[in-house]
């Protein structure tokens, strides 16, 4: 038997967590990595061709379709929080948590629902025409729903709670001296809320709007399907069609670019404004009660987001699930929801475990490497599902077919592809892209844990590992687990990396909603589009009643 001095093993321990932050940070990278390289050194250089046709449109648009939204989405959230918090009006408590219900359903599905609902030979233009006598569309004027316009509209329904949750925790946790103040200083409602409420709340504004842009920068499905060319749609033409690896990394370096900037701007203007509690008065203790025209306007503006982005929604899907139930039955359906279950609980479960241990290296480790490395390990949420796709892609298929040769050497016996062939590829993906939701979760759990009851635990002869499994897992356990669920559902709606890096014939319920839906087959793509914001809602529902 062999034996290590405890000084070697104390140094073995010590420098474990910065090996084990390296690791992680490296896999989270390799992505980002992947698709420099590949932008730096194309096999056909077509930067110039892209710059004079497709790349003004791709650019344009997408900077168009991120700020629409991000405007529309942070005034309908905010205001929202604001009324919510601080005013009193009928139905107001069941409101306050129904306003998170937009996140439960994927916007690639109020998409493909709304669609169903607006179109020509949708219900609402054939019922117009039935009550009016029109006999066709030249008779009257109705906005086309397929367009910019109504990716806007559509992407600010599923995105505003973003806004709402984070400002109507900003709001819930203000001093009420300022807005006493306001008051007794006359000033009225409406300059209290541009004054005081958007003046505190402005660090937790600029975070959700910023979230938003990310994620609307990010879309792939909604766009897609209303013919809105963005770059992320232009990384899939290019790369699918063109069949050009090295134009696709280059638009997708433009929008990690993107998002660079988004995210740079975002901390800027949350370091710029930071504010403090002078007093311990947070609690809301003079709501302001709202009566007639103002309590229904109030009750008005709340309802449509959540009609647009939840129920109308959920109303025609549900039309079309119970309308077929023989799609039902259906084997494809089971072995996608199958698919779903397995690869998004695998990646939600090691994700967590990534991130309590990149979170506890950090804690414990006496080197600066876990704290340097851990803000870059967040990243990937930054980062578009389409561009994990092709970071991912290229890199696991050469180590595949070396992996594969490897063995086929070795044992003469040839495995194919281990690694893009299976539901590898799909589950670091999601790892990669999930991770910081992890990550955040692991965070607030572990650093609500004295650290006193750490250092005790290791003065009695406890090794770091130990200490974290007797010590901090039993007391974090139902923080991790809101982890898990969100991870989870944010696996069970990704569209674009599932599509890049699914094996041939492996549908998960997002990428058969999305086969279907883009086939204009919207009855049997009901059912799977049914699950999925079922699954969310379950998220959705343990969120709101965590905050």
């Amino acid at each position: 038997m062999t034996f290590i001095s405890f000084e070697r093993y104390h140094r073995i321990n010590r420098g474990m967590p910065a090996a084990t932050a390296i690791l992680l940070a490296g896999i989270i990278a390799l992505p980002v990595v992947s698709v420099m390289v590949l932008a730096v050194t194309p096999s056909d250089d077509i930067w110039s061709h892209l710059l004079s046709t497709v790349l003004p449109r791709y650019l344009t648009n997408t900077i168009l379709l991120t700020v629409a939204v991000g405007a529309l989405a942070g005034i309908v959230g905010t205001v929202a929080a604001w009324l919510v918090t601080l005013n009193q009006f009928p139905f107001r408590r069941t409101l306050s948590w129904m306003l998170f219900l937009p996140l439960a359903v994927p916007a690639y599905i109020g998409a493909y629902a709304l669609v169903d609902f607006f179109e020509y030979a949708g219900p609402l233009q054939s019922s117009l025409r039935a009550i009016f006598g029109w006999s066709n569309s030249n008779e009257y004027f109705f906005p086309e729903i397929r367009s910019l316009g109504g990716a806007i509209i559509i992407l600010s329904a599923a995105l505003y709670p973003y806004v709402y949750l984070l400002v109507r925790m900003a709001l819930r946790e203000q001093s009420m001296l300022p807005h006493d103040v306001a008051r007794t200083l006359g000033a009225g409602p409406i300059k209290r809320f541009f004054k005081v409420t958007v003046s505190l709340a402005r660090p937790s504004i600029t975070a959700g709007i910023a979230l938003v842009m990310m994620e609307t920068a990010s879309d792939f499905g909604v766009v897609e399907y209303f013919a809105v060319q963005t770059l992320t749609t232009g990384i899939f033409s290019i790369w699918l069609d063109a069949r050009n690896v090295g134009g696709a990394a280059q638009l997708a370096l433009l929008v990690m670019v993107l998002m660079a900037i988004l995210v740079a701007v975002e901390r800027t203007n949350r370091r710029r404004m930071r504010f403090s509690n002078a007093s311990n008065s947070f609690r809301v203790s003079h709501q302001k009660t709202l009566h007639g025209l103002k309590a229904f306007i109030a009750v008005v503006f709340c309802v449509i987001p959540v009609v647009v982005g939840f129920f109308l929604p959920i109303g025609v899907v549900m039309m079309h699930a119970l309308g077929s139930m023989d799609h039902w039955v259906d084997s494809n359906l089971l072995q996608a929801l199958t698919h779903t279950v397995f690869t998004g609980a695998t990646a939600a479960f090691i994700a967590m475990i990534g991130a309590v241990i990149m979170v506890y290296s950090a804690q414990i480790s006496i080197h600066a490497i876990p704290r340097i490395l851990t803000p870059f390990s967040t990243l990937g949420y930054a980062i578009p599902g389409a561009v994990i796709g092709l970071g991912l892609l290229l890199p696991l298929a050469y180590t595949d077919h070396l992996l594969a040769d490897l063995l086929q050497w070795l044992t003469g016996i040839d495995v194919g592809l281990v690694l893009t062939g299976s539901a590898f590829a799909v589950i670091l993906a999601y790892c990669v892209r999930f991770f910081a939701v992890a990550h955040g979760a692991a965070d607030s759990a572990i650093g609500r844990v004295s650290p006193s009851l750490g250092s005790a635990a290791r003065s009695l002869g406890k090794s770091p590992s130990a200490t974290l499994f007797s010590v901090h897992l039993p007391l974090i356990r139902s923080s991790l687990l809101t982890g898990l669920v969100l991870v989870f559902v944010d696996c069970v709606k990704e569209l674009p990396a599932t599509l890049l890096l699914r094996p041939f014939d492996f549908n998960t319920l997002a990428t058969r909603v999305y086969e279907r839906a883009s086939l204009e087959n919207l009855p049997e793509a009901a059912p799977a589009a049914l699950l999925v914001t079922l699954v969310g809602s379950v998220g959705v529902l343990w969120l709101a009643r965590a905050k």
